[in-house]
């Protein structure tokens, strides 16, 4: 069993949390999050750090403190440095550039997908066949760029695609003569 939700929270400077009524609320350089706090567990907050408790020793109350802990923890986090995700494009001819507010990606097909960037991420292209998505929010990162990969998810034989990196693609030999 988990032993996670016992760890404190340490306040990085220049950030400010407060809590209302199980509602906990944050500010920093790089925006603001709200989480609504399970019912099942207590919050506190002390000396710049953030105390997690359950209110009984019931499975739910358990597993809820872990988990309410561990999503504050990354929203805290994300308050002071963006998390980042890089992915490549993998394949003859396969491009991507930004254009205005949009994300355009050349993957194959007869015609360019246009991506509209969302507001609360950043996407650059370091070269045109690398894309970094940077944003304060860990959950919304992963699926921005989980949803850019949907375009073209990488295929096993040849391995052409759009690869997250740290991604490993299974690769199978291809038909023998």
């Amino acid at each position: 069993m988990s032993r996670i939700g016992k760890h404190p929270i340490e306040i990085p400077t220049g950030i400010d949390v407060m809590l209302n009524n199980n509602l906990l609320s944050g500010k920093g350089k790089n925006g603001k999050f709200e989480f609504k706090v399970h019912d099942s567990v207590n919050v506190e907050i002390s000396e710049g750090k953030i105390i997690f408790s359950p209110r009984s020793t019931d499975k739910e109350s358990r597993s809820m403190w872990g988990t309410c802990r561990s999503i504050v923890s990354k929203a805290v986090q994300g308050l002071s440095r963006d998390f980042v995700k890089k992915a490549t494009l993998v394949g003859v001819g396969y491009k991507a550039n930004i254009q205005g507010k949009n994300l355009v990606l050349q993957l194959g097909y007869s015609h360019d997908i246009v991506f509209e960037i969302p507001t609360d991420v950043r996407i650059i292209c370091e070269t045109p066949t690398i894309i970094v998505v940077s944003g304060s929010d860990k959950q919304r990162v992963g699926e921005i760029i989980k949803r850019l990969q949907k375009f073209r998810a990488p295929e096993p034989y040849k391995g052409k695609g759009i690869i997250i990196e740290g991604q490993y693609v299974y690769r199978k030999e291809g038909k023998k003569k």
